[in-house]
């Protein structure tokens, strides 16, 4: 079992996939270290990652998965999975991906991530990811969560999805509206998606 916990820069990955991982006795990825140093210099830049440029990260990503299943010991790992094609490429990695989206508004998001400080993707580049976010789908393993809520309850919520749901169905949160006004290009809705490439992602030239 490997739980993934996603959502734009500021909706407190970090904070719930730790204590989720320690609720869990799992151990913890923080995705963001497994950066390579220039895509981290892009973003410090206040430049937008590409698909390309996620290629490399998203495969050095899906090794972990691999190794963490095939350990038999799983894993939780903090990681914005923003499209549903990487997280595609991430349940392909190993067998019991679950995703916890903590879906957040932008302008939550855009204080929170104003406060913050010491790290490398600037306050500017919250509107490129909700631009690039495809929501996660019923049909994908996981649960939406409001990001908004008290970390420790969030854990409380997924630990009790993830015992109670055998890894075998999806399991949805409570959905809350987002407002989206100046953010047009949030995608709110799920797409379908019948074909997804992945082709490029998993042999060498990333293609998103």
């Amino acid at each position: 079992m490997v739980i993934v916990v996603m959502g734009v820069s500021g909706a407190g990955k970090t904070t719930v996939g730790k204590l989720l991982a320690q609720r869990l006795g799992l151990p913890y990825l923080e995705a963001d270290d497994l950066h390579p140093a220039a895509n981290r210099a892009k973003m410090a830049s206040g430049h937008a990652l590409t698909d390309e440029d996620r290629g490399p990260w998203l495969r050095a990503l899906a090794d972990w998965i691999r190794r963490a299943t095939e350990s038999g010991r799983g894993g939780v790992m903090a990681c914005s999975a923003l499209k549903r094609e990487y997280r595609e490429l991430l349940r392909e990695a190993g067998a019991g991906v679950w995703f916890l989206h903590l879906e957040l508004d932008p302008a939550s998001a855009a204080e929170r991530v104003a406060r913050r400080a010491g790290h490398f993707m600037p306050p500017g580049l919250e509107g490129s990811q909700y631009a690039t976010l495809e929501p996660l789908c019923p049909d994908e393993p996981g649960m939406t969560v409001d990001a908004t809520a008290d970390p420790r309850s969030i854990v409380d919520e997924a630990a009790r999805a993830v015992r109670g749901s055998g890894m075998n169905r999806s399991v949805r949160g409570s959905d809350r509206a987002v407002d989206t006004r100046g953010h047009e290009n949030l995608r709110t809705e799920c797409t379908n998606m019948p074909t997804v490439r992945r082709g490029a992602l998993r042999t060498g030239t990333a293609h998103g």
